[in-house]
């Protein structure tokens, strides 16, 4: 981060007069946000105060906003490059200052695009679904990151969302809590009014297994949602799978696990688990349908370019493996710098043909 903050300092400073009053100040500010975020993180693992939210909150958007200076500073160097070997006249200064609002922009632009939340609905056919399911909706939530960001009022919002529509089930693809220090149960309390017939069912994502996941489970059990840990429950005969992210992070386990619960494969199944990592140990061991999060399809640019290259086709959205559908959300929050450009913040609403 350092290292960063001084190539984007030193691009902007490079053949830029300036008196050394206002050179030691942008030292300074410099020299502070480049320690901002890792300063406050290490805080908001271990406390939470208004103040340290705030801190937190201007250092998390500082740096998704750093990371769009970063390319702006090294586009700004490539086109000086390439017009000196043309011959051409530029002001690197003006350069940099285009591309560097251009950046600042794209932050902010970032910043309300995470805020509005969209609605997915998505249409699955099933083969062997039960009858009684032809025509049912399922809302899927990942990603939420309650934390110093976003807290129990985003979550309220986002439960509001999902009543209006009725579905008949709700599935929790973790990553529910960010796992900096929080108030877990007041936190999870938006959750009592989220309710529907076929029940609502949570498993845990990575953030929630970064160490001890009792209270984070005690707290969403607690607001009456079913917590999954390597289980399946039958809802109206449709098999409902769920397996937390710390059992699925290895083939030769996930396979074992999916074995063990013992999925009917003549009847239509969802596996609920946070990440698409293994889709195919979950095809070959006879699910119908994978529902996860995770990706946030890299939240921002340049990253969303990697997360596509990493998950490939399911990065995002509906794809099939073998005989299975998997669908995998953006999330509905974000983590990190509260910022998406290039993907959208959804709640998917699941409709069974």
């Amino acid at each position: 981060m350092f290292f960063t903050h001084f190539f984007i300092y030193k691009t902007w400073t490079f053949a830029a007069p300036g008196n050394e009053a206002t050179a030691l100040w942008l030292k300074l500010t410099v020299g502070v946000l480049s320690v901002s975020f890792l300063g406050t993180s290490l805080l908001a693992f271990r406390y939470t105060n208004p103040i340290l939210r705030a801190l937190y909150r201007i250092a998390a958007v500082w740096l998704g906003i750093v990371s769009f200076l970063f390319f702006a500073a090294g586009a700004s160097w490539v086109v000086f490059g390439v017009a000196r070997l043309a011959s051409a006249n530029v002001n690197f200064h003006d350069i940099v200052k285009v591309a560097y609002a251009v950046a600042v922009l794209s932050g902010v632009a970032g910043v309300l695009n995470a805020g509005w939340t969209r609605i997915r609905r998505i249409t699955v056919r099933l083969e062997n679904l039960p009858e009684t399911w032809r025509g049912r909706t399922a809302a899927l939530v990942s990603d939420l990151h309650l934390g110093h960001v976003r807290n129990g009022s985003f979550l309220r919002r986002i439960v509001a969302k999902v009543m209006r529509e009725s579905p008949d089930a709700v599935f929790l693809a973790g990553d529910l809590y960010d796992g900096t220090a929080i108030d877990a149960a007041k936190a999870a309390e938006p959750l009592r009014d989220l309710r529907a017939p076929q029940g609502t069912y949570f498993v845990a994502g990575n953030h929630e297994q970064f160490g001890d996941d009792s209270r984070y489970l005690q707290a969403v059990s607690n607001a009456g949602v079913r917590v999954l840990h390597n289980e399946k429950v039958e809802a109206d005969q449709l098999q409902i799978v769920g397996v937390p992210y710390n059992q699925a992070s290895r083939d030769e386990h996930f396979r074992k696990v999916l074995r063990q619960i013992g999925v009917d494969r003549n009847r239509a199944s969802i596996l609920l688990t946070h990440a698409p990592d293994r889709p195919h140990i979950a095809e070959k061991e006879g699910i119908s349908l994978q529902v996860s999060g995770h990706t946030h399809v890299g939240q921002f640019y340049p990253w969303t370019w990697m997360a596509r290259r990493i998950y490939r086709q399911f990065v995002y959205g509906l794809s099939r493996i073998g005989k299975m559908l998997v669908y995998t959300s953006s999330g509905a929050g974000t983590w990190g710098p509260p910022l998406r450009l290039g993907s959208s913040p959804e709640i998917v609403f699941l409709q069974f043909e």
